[in-house]
């Protein structure tokens, strides 16, 4: 973390650094490739793919050859070459995991690690078809805000479903009219905050691990360009691209550095540039789909009280159910009539567990 700090400033990199500063940069370089060569053996002990495993290897030996590149500019520079790279908690942590679960699950973690190739892990393409073939496939930007609907939708659910059943579980326990009232608006604002920390948090690391990534990646193709070269044209070929069209189509790329950086965070590091939003944009989606939701169940007793809203309330939080389940159809492609009475059935299941629960508890306090 600390070399990426250090590349993040643009002045940087101008011609006044001290020598002390290229010299602690060029360890830096040295610690972090050589960390790098001996994750890629391990990978490749734990990989059960051969033809991924091999990659593992291959990366192995790349990330060795950087190191030498930063060991030769430390010696340069009359600095003695660190004898040994731990790789550091986080590290042995993640790879003790990976032996009992696999690789694929802890994509996100290794991607932080600055391991290479993870997106070989992506859907597999056709035999004899790799996904890429030709240059302008690369780095080609799909936007679509089909994910973002998806995510509003589950939003409101789950607004929905919470709040109608604490609704009735404090109706189970007898509550006062305007304890029910007080209760459904705590639920709303307590829901609605904690679902949009959750996404900032969520969004504000993606970005985080995406931002540090990219610096890296700018760095070292500056740094050694023909080296990354040649981890793409690694990735590529074991995607399924022949070795000398691997190379070639790697060489392309890696010639414009715009295109390149987009290129080796989606094909290196796994990363998609194109779903990490706002922070604060994804927290207020978040909030507002979880209390529209949720003030659904608690309009009734806004406007009115007694077992008349209650009833009202929960009419109302069953027809939305089904509404929202009806609408999850255009994404699964069932039935609008099975989804809708599938988001009823367990939102009826739901609030009939908390009612009864409510009401033991209301029983035995009382």
């Amino acid at each position: 973390m600390q070399r990426a700090a250090m590349h993040a400033d643009p002045m940087s990199d101008t011609p006044n650094r001290s020598p002390d500063h290229d010299a602690e940069s060029a360890r830096e370089g040295y610690l972090e490739e050589a960390r790098s060569s001996r994750l890629y053996v391990e990978l490749s002990a734990i990989e059960t793919d051969a033809r991924i495993a091999r990659m593992y290897g291959d990366l192995s030996k790349v990330a060795a050859q950087q190191a030498g590149l930063w060991a030769d500019k430390l010696r340069a520079a009359g600095q003695p070459v660190p004898g040994h790279a731990p790789l550091g908690f986080r590290a042995r942590a993640a790879l003790a995991l990976a032996r009992r679960i696999g690789i694929r699950p802890m994509r996100s973690v290794f991607s932080a690690l600055k391991v290479r190739g993870l997106s070989v892990y992506s859907a597999a393409p056709s035999p004899g078809h790799p996904s890429v073939t030709r240059v302008d496939q690369i780095g080609r930007r799909h936007r679509t805000g089909g994910g973002n609907l998806r995510a509003a939708v589950f939003g409101v659910n789950d607004g929905l479903v919470s709040n109608a059943s604490l609704i009735m579980g404090m109706a189970g326990a007898a509550a006062e009219p305007r304890t029910l009232l007080l209760t459904g608006v705590a639920g709303l604002l307590a829901g609605a905050f904690s679902m949009a920390a959750g996404e900032y948090v969520s969004v504000r690391s993606q970005r985080e691990v995406f931002e540090y990534q990219i610096g890296l990646e700018r760095e070292e193709l500056d740094e050694y360009p023909q080296a990354e070269a040649d981890e793409l044209a690694l990735i590529y070929e074991t995607k399924g691209m022949e070795r000398d069209d691997a190379q070639r189509l790697a060489q392309t790329l890696i010639a414009d550095p715009e295109r390149a950086l987009d290129t080796l965070a989606r094909e290196e590091l796994g990363l998609n540039p194109d779903e990490l939003g706002s922070p604060w944009g994804a927290a207020t989606s978040s909030f507002l789909a979880f209390a529209a939701g949720a003030i659904v169940p608690l309009l009734p007793f806004l406007i009115g009280e007694g077992q008349r809203a209650f009833f009202v309330s929960m009419a109302l939080a069953a027809a939305s159910l089904f509404g929202v389940g009806a609408t999850l159809s255009f994404f699964t492609g069932r039935s609008a009539l099975a989804s809708g009475l599938r988001m009823l059935a367990i939102g009826a299941t739901a609030g009939a567990a908390t009612y009864g629960i409510g009401s033991l508890i209301g029983v035995s306090v009382a």
